[in-house]
């Protein structure tokens, strides 16, 4: 059913003629460091001219500093870290979530750590995915799966919590797109391979944006409980093709791709696969990429939910964290990683 109405949803979507999105593309620069990572799976703006970046393949985390060109791993040798996941910042505080050690810490912008937060009971155990200027610290608990996996037909909340004072629930995220399949164990519920997510963030004055992959927007809501629907956001449809399967299965060990083939597969990518905070309060949406495209594109959505322009990223550049007047890049090469950071463009031009 939640892909039937998907179906529709981008069908009508399609169909539609609706006016062109001011454009913008990143002017590539020379302003570049490199790490020595796997993967960079999220990135934070630290000020100035600091950010941090993640891999969670290599158990490392990066403090990158442009003006001095200097990259700099952070707790290494310290113990302080054992696993980390991933990260996001309040002003110069970085924190990183570690699943090994169960915590997140806070680190200042020059490496040193200041703060420890343990997981939390009324998370069930996870870790905070926010925090806001006040404190207030933001979770995303999953539904229990159940041992067939038909607990993931219901949604998953996001918490507010106050240290020391319990947590409420502020808001739903659509359930995922599973669909019951047959096994060697019995009938379970599995996701449909290449469905999308909701995406969240918060603001440093504890507003919540969520991205809502179901009816592609931006919701916001505010610290009273107010919500303001975003604009619904134009997209062509992407179908999941051959090539697309193929390169998910190819991802296993070959003993496990028969398994991976027989997963089910949603028919359509979703509008968007990532989204992040810009510092100025914009979101930034990674939209789902044809196998052919030659460059990345985003949605930049203001506070008031409306599309600010089209952003385009060459090549296999992603966007890990956008900062005041520039965003950084994501490139992969043969050693690594570079880490490329661009001038945002100051004026969207009209598209033709």
């Amino acid at each position: 059913m939640r892909t039937r109405t998907l179906l529709i949803a981008l069908g009508a979507l399609a169909c539609s003629e609706p006016a062109p999105a001011p454009s913008a593309s990143f002017a590539l620069t020379a302003d570049t460091l490199r790490v020595p990572f796997a993967e960079v799976t999220a990135g934070a703006w630290l000020g100035g001219d600091r950010y941090a970046v993640v891999s969670p393949a290599d158990e490392r985390v990066a403090l990158v500093d442009f003006a001095s060109g200097s990259v700099t791993m952070v707790g290494v040798g310290s113990g302080e870290l054992q696993h980390p996941s991933g990260l996001f910042s309040l002003a110069d505080t970085l924190y990183i979530s570690d699943w090994g050690r169960r915590r997140v810490t806070a680190w200042t912008a020059d490496g040193r750590m200041v703060r420890a937060i343990p997981s939390s009971d009324v998370a069930r155990g996870g870790l905070p995915q926010a925090v806001d200027a006040s404190g207030r610290l933001y979770y995303e608990l999953a539904p229990p799966a159940r041992r067939d996996g038909s607990g993931n037909r219901d949604s998953a909340a996001l918490l507010r919590a106050v240290p020391g004072a319990g947590a409420d629930t502020i808001a739903r995220l659509a359930p995922l797109d599973i669909a019951e399949v047959a096994g060697d164990q019995g009938r379970r519920f599995e996701r449909r391979v290449f469905s999308g997510d909701d995406e969240w963030g918060v603001l440093p004055d504890g507003v919540l944006w969520i991205a809502r992959t179901y009816q592609n927007r931006v919701d916001w809501l505010d610290t009273s409980g107010t919500v303001r629907r975003g604009a619904q956001l134009t997209d062509r449809v992407l179908e999941v093709t051959r090539i697309d399967r193929e390169r998910f299965v190819a991802r296993f060990p070959a003993e496990l791709r028969p398994s991976a083939e027989r997963l089910p597969y949603s028919p359509i990518k979703p509008p968007f696969v990532r989204g992040l905070t810009g510092a100025d309060g914009h979101v930034w949406l990674e939209k789902s990429r044809w196998v052919n495209d030659t460059t990345q594109l985003y949605h930049e959505v203001g506070r008031d939910g409306s599309l600010v322009r089209e952003v385009r990223v060459p090549g296999w550049g992603r966007i890990v964290a956008v900062a005041p007047a520039a965003a950084l890049l994501a490139y992969p090469d043969s050693a690594g990683f570079t880490l490329m950071r661009v001038p945002r463009p100051a004026k969207a031009a009209p598209a033709r």
